[in-house]
């Protein structure tokens, strides 16, 4: 089944996918934003714009994987989000898990 990239097709939390679409099944996909140097605090502005980066890379990869179930939208229902940091380098990026449903 052919997916149209072009509509909407990632539904978040408590908004629904279409109702004729039907369940295809539960899956988690993960992603991460850029590397930043230093630290970042919840809700800053180096939070901000790190989140802003995951959550478009987040969506670039739920369309990827739609596309590669034979899916045609996907329901975001549970997402963690945590800072990660690597001492070595001293660069900080969020890592996001995210729990969708895949309908077709």
């Amino acid at each position: 089944m052919s997916t149209d990239m072009s509509g909407k097709v990632v539904f978040w939390h408590r908004e629904l996918p279409p109702l004729e679409a039907e369940l295809m099944g539960g899956h988690t996909v993960e992603a991460t934003s850029s590397r930043i140097s230093g630290k970042i605090a919840r809700h800053d502005d180096l939070w901000r714009q790190c989140e802003q980066e995951l959550m478009a890379n987040t969506e670039a990869r739920l369309r990827e994987e739609i596309g590669r179930l034979g899916g045609r939208y996907a329901h975001v229902l549970e997402e963690v989000i945590e800072p990660r940091h690597d001492d070595r380098t001293g660069e900080t990026w969020l890592r996001g898990r995210f729990e969708y449903a895949l309908y077709r």
